[in-house]
């Protein structure tokens, strides 16, 4: 659980760090393809803290360490969409 607590930690540094870079080298598509990149690379680390496999359904049953895994990956896809609204140098 403290492993997953200290990947959300870093989950809510990162995704800022990421628009910011992303948005200096090139916005548009190619930020939002590179944002979605990071996204992924981030939850899976999470699931995989978690001990568990990204994409397996567990409804009703997740543990909280997979919700908050979600949780996560949602807030970073939802950054990412501002990334895709930004205009291409």
């Amino acid at each position: 659980m403290k492993q997953c607590q200290n990947l959300l930690i870093i989950v809510r540094f990162s995704v800022p760090l990421a628009i910011i870079l992303a948005g200096a080298a090139s916005t548009g598509p190619i930020g939002y393809g590179i944002c979605q990149g990071g996204c992924a690379t981030i939850v899976m680390a999470c699931y995989g803290a978690a001990g568990a496999t990204w994409g397996a359904t567990l409804g009703a049953t997740a543990p909280a360490t997979v919700i908050a895994c979600n949780s996560a990956y949602g807030a970073c896809q939802a950054a990412c969409a501002s990334v895709l609204l930004l205009p291409t140098p």
